[in-house]
């Protein structure tokens, strides 16, 4: 059993480390081989979310992504983002030191308010990062009153 331990100064950061470490050990994968690499285990990409006055925004980073490997669907409310990272072709000779960056299939799903324009959502991609801006609905945009 692992012991997580409280420090006043301990970043998130270090505590999500742990956290995932914990989760590896108790949840171990494999790849085509057996063999144990947490390196095939199911990712998810950071993901960022931005609310401005007419839209909503969702930014997930892909690096080493092509738009061809991402799916977007809509479903009652339920916005889902999926694809698959494919592993690089190793060359025998290489010794690998450190290998962090996952591989293989995540996906990412997030539920939309119902206060929104779902037949006008946009997605974009470029430099590794997919932005997707859902409106708002135009009962929901921050409107100011006049003071009588």
């Amino acid at each position: 059993m692992t012991n997580l331990t409280r420090t006043p100064n301990r970043s998130l950061r270090t505590l999500q480390n742990e956290i995932d470490q914990v989760f590896n050990r108790l949840f171990p994968t494999s790849d085509e081989n057996g063999r144990n690499e947490s390196t095939t285990r199911m990712w998810a990409p950071r993901t960022d979310m931005v609310e401005t006055p007419d839209n909503y925004e969702i930014r997930l980073d892909l690096p080493g992504l092509s738009k061809d490997d991402l799916t977007i669907n809509m479903q009652e409310r339920q916005l889902t983002v999926s694809g698959e990272r494919r592993h690089e072709a190793r060359n025998e000779d290489d010794e690998y030191v450190r290998v962090e960056r996952a591989f293989g299939h995540f996906h990412r799903s997030f539920t939309l308010p119902q206060s929104i324009q779902e037949d006008n959502i946009e997605a974009s991609y470029q430099d590794g990062v997919l932005t997707i801006t859902v409106p708002k609905a135009e009962e929901s945009k921050p409107r100011q009153i006049a003071i009588q």
